[in-house]
C-alpha cells in the first residue's frame, strides 16, 4: 500500500532525512523554519510504501509579487530512503504537480545532491517532465555547481598529512601565534561574528543577509545540534568567524568571515581545521567546503578561494545542476528572462545603499 503524507512532526522528518542515502541540511525541518522567517512557506512531503517512507521532498513556496502566482523550490532534494524505487519518485513528483496546479505554481526548481560522477537522477527527472534550468550566477545556480569535498573518516594525522605543506604550516603558525578558535552560541557572540562578516563583505564586495537571519539559524538549528558558529580570536580581538552545519554523516562550511586586521596570523586555516575536527566529533564522514569556481586561472578574482580550499586535500566535485518542472510556460518564460535583470538591479541598489552608509576612512 502506498500513500502520500504531508509530514507535521519535526523529529520524524529529520530522522528520515538523516538516514537517507543523500542527507542534506537544506532538506531538514529546521532549514524550512529558517526560510519561513524570510517569506517562504515550507511543506514536507513523504511517500510511504509498506509502512516505510521511501522518498520525500521539503518544498519551499514563495509568491511572485502581485500576479497571484508562486513557485516551488526544493533545495538539494529529493530525499531517498531505504528501499526507494524510481516509481516512488515518479509518484511523488506527480503529487507535487497536482499540488502545484492547486496552488497556481509556475514551476518547481530542484537541484539534487547528486554528483556528475554518480548521476542516477537525470533520466528520472527527464521522464518526470523536468528540463535543465538556465545557469545563472557566479557559481552557476542557486546552490553551487562545484565544491571541494573531503572524506574525514580518517585519523587527524592522516588528514593533516594529505594537506598541502603550506596549509599545514599555516595551521601551525596560527596556533603558534596565539590564535584560538572557540564555539559560540550567545546572541552577543553571533553579533560579533556578523560584524566581522560585514567587514568581509565590505572588503570583498558581496552582499550578506541581515543579522536576524544568522540568529534564526542558531535558534532553528542550534538546539538540534545541526549548526555551530565559531570565532577566531587573538588577544581578545575577533579575527574571523565561521558557521558549520551538519546532518547525518555530512557537514558543510556555510559562512566564513575575516577581519581586515590579523590576517597574517592565518586564522582562517586554523578555523577550517577546527571545523573539520568538529565534524569528526559529530560522527560525520564527509566535509563539504561549498562553493568554488570550476577551474579558475590565477587572474580570476576567485582563484585565491579555490587555492585555499584545495589546500586541505579535498576532491573537486561537480553536481548535476538545476532542473525545473514547468507548470505554466508563459509565466516561466517571464521568470527566466526577467529574474536575472531584477537581481542585477537589486544588487546595484543594495550596493549603492551600502556605499552610502559605509563609514568614511
Amino acid at each position: 500500500m502506498t500513500r502520500l503524507l504531508e509530514v507535521q512532526d519535526a523529529e520524524s522528518w529529520d530522522r528520515f532525512v538523516s538516514a537517507s542515502t543523500k542527507p542534506h541540511i537544506f532538506q531538514s525541518w529546521g532549514w524550512g523554519e529558517i526560510k519561513s522567517r524570510t517569506g517562504w512557506r515550507p511543506c514536507r512531503l513523504a511517500l510511504e510504501r509498506e509502512g516505510l517512507w521511501r522518498v520525500g521532498l521539503s518544498i519551499l513556496e514563495r509568491d511572485f509579487p502581485r500576479i497571484g502566482k508562486r513557485f516551488f523550490y526544493a533545495p538539494r532534494g529529493p530525499v531517498t530512503g531505504e528501499g526507494w524505487s524510481r516509481q516512488d519518485l515518479e509518484a511523488l513528483f506527480q503529487v507535487v504537480e497536482e499540488r502545484a496546479k492547486a496552488r497556481r505554481a509556475v514551476f518547481l526548481k530542484i537541484d539534487p545532491d547528486v554528483t556528475v560522477a554518480s548521476d542516477w537522477v537525470r533520466p528520472v527527472l527527464m521522464e518526470a517532465g523536468f528540463t535543465r534550468a538556465p545557469e545563472t550566477g557566479g557559481f552557476s545556480g542557486v546552490q553551487p555547481r562545484w565544491v571541494f569535498r573531503l572524506g574525514i573518516d580518517r585519523t587527524e594525522e592522516e588528514l593533516l598529512k594529505a594537506m598541502d605543506q603550506k596549509t599545514r604550516y599555516n595551521i601551525r603558525l596560527a596556533e603558534k601565534k596565539g590564535v584560538a578558535i572557540r564555539p559560540i552560541q550567545e546572541r552577543s557572540d553571533i553579533e560579533t561574528f556578523f560584524k566581522v562578516l560585514a567587514e568581509t563583505a565590505q572588503r570583498d564586495r558581496f552582499l550578506i543577509r541581515p543579522v536576524d537571519y544568522f540568529h534564526a539559524i542558531q535558534e532553528c538549528l542550534g538546539p538540534r545540534g545541526q549548526a555551530q558558529y565559531f570565532l577566531a580570536e587573538r588577544e581578545g580581538r575577533a579575527l574571523g568567524g565561521a558557521l558549520a552545519l551538519a546532518m547525518g554523516p555530512v557537514a558543510w562550511y556555510i559562512y566564513g568571515a575575516s577581519s581586515n586586521e590579523g590576517r597574517n596570523y592565518m586564522p582562517n586555516h586554523l578555523m577550517q581545521w577546527t571545523l573539520i575536527r568538529w565534524a569528526k566529533s559529530k560522527g560525520c564522514r564527509l566535509y563539504d567546503f561549498r562553493a568554488v569556481p570550476s577551474n579558475p586561472s590565477p587572474e580570476d578574482p576567485l582563484y585565491g578561494l579555490f587555492r585555499f580550499k584545495k589546500g586541505f586535500g579535498g576532491e573537486l566535485t561537480e553536481f548535476v545542476g538545476e532542473f525545473d518542472r514547468v507548470y505554466s510556460p508563459w509565466f516561466y518564460k517571464l521568470w527566466v528572462h526577467g529574474w536575472p535583470l531584477f537581481k542585477s538591479l537589486r544588487k546595484k541598489v543594495l550596493q549603492r545603499r551600502r556605499n552610502d552608509t559605509a563609514p568614511m576612512d
